[in-house]
């Protein structure tokens, strides 16, 4: 039992945890091949490193939405559909080679009086990062539509729980009441220009010019901000890289078939007022990938900046749920 394992059975029996949180097991099958590219074969302009295909016979496992990294040794923690924390650590072998999730909790969310979100339409969260203090995870910060908002859940020991605290945003976007309203939310890092502050991007909302319509949260830098529009494929997920530079994950459907793009935004360019439009890093459709949903940012138990972006399966059987990895060449 890993040390993270030990420290979230201790917080269970403390009972510092709510009592619906459950542990799943939760199996993992290799990917070796992305489009015809084998594993640290170059695809596009990433470095595929694999992947793996994630499966659980718990029927509470699935939907998920967005990642983050919450502590130490690979701790991460899924958002879902369902308004559910699925809680885990991204396991790797000697070759540095990403071969499960282990350790898996679910925990429901709640609302800010502590209690459990009280139907569908208040659940669906759809991204979530991670909030520092003083170089420490301390909290995550999620967003979700239909009931759209944002909201901050405590981490402990690297678990996020309890209350939520809301986050206030703009009436327009408070307004938006469907679920093609906020789909990607990430927090500028400290090598940003706009450090600290909280971009969140809408899937469906166009400004007037048909550009997608987000909001800067920041002390100093806050206010408006777009993303260029793109035939067939909406934002569903975003991340920065430690340098500032911003990666969008794009979805859409073409001809029954899911599509993906991902995005890169150089640092200058995220700010308010500005329309921004990302250099193509890599580009899929068909049997390679499902429905692309999540991206993050984090280093690899080798040293490695890794991207990882996976899929939604939506909780239907012909879905998968997917989890690759991606490198950026030196």
């Amino acid at each position: 039992m890993t040390l993270w394992r030990v420290a979230m059975t201790a917080a269970m029996l403390a009972g510092s945890l709510p009592a619906m949180a459950v542990e799943v097991s939760v199996s993992a099958s290799p990917i070796t091949q992305f489009k015809d590219a084998g594993i640290d074969q170059k695809v596009d302009s990433l470095i595929f490193r694999g992947g793996i295909a994630l499966v659980s016979q718990d029927d509470t496992f699935g939907g998920l939405s967005s990642l983050t990294m919450t502590g130490p040794d690979q701790q991460a923690t899924f958002v879902s559909d369902r308004g559910n924390f699925v809680s885990g650590q991204l396991a790797y072998d000697d070759a540095g080679r990403l071969f499960g999730f282990i350790g898996t909790w679910i925990e429901p969310m709640r609302n800010s009086r502590g209690d459990l979100l009280p139907r569908q339409y208040a659940k669906d969260a759809e991204s979530v990062d991670t909030v520092y203090r003083n170089g420490e995870p301390v909290a995550v910060r999620v967003g979700f539509e239909n009931l759209t908002r944002v909201a901050d859940f405590a981490l402990t020991d690297g678990l996020p729980g309890g209350p939520a605290r809301e986050v206030a945003i703009p009436d327009w976007l408070t307004d938006l009441r469907t679920n093609e309203s906020l789909e990607s939310l990430c927090i500028a890092p400290p090598a940003s220009p706009i450090a600290g502050s909280t971009l969140l991007l809408t899937e469906e909302a166009l400004d007037e010019d048909g550009n997608h319509r987000g909001w800067l949260l920041g002390q100093n830098d806050k206010g408006p901000i777009g993303y260029q529009n793109s035939p067939v494929v909406n934002p569903t997920d975003c991340a920065f890289l430690p340098n500032g530079d911003l990666l969008v994950l794009e979805r859409g459907v073409s001809m029954l078939s899911f599509v993906m793009n991902l995005r890169r935004v150089p640092a200058a360019e995220v700010r308010p007022n500005t329309i921004m439009a990302g250099e193509l890093l890599l580009s899929a459709t068909g049997g390679s990938i499902d429905n692309m949903e999540s991206v993050a940012v984090h280093t690899a138990p080798d040293g490695e900046l890794r991207i990882l972006i996976g899929s939604d399966n939506n909780f239907n059987d012909w879905q998968r749920t997917l989890l690759l990895e991606f490198a950026l060449p030196e």
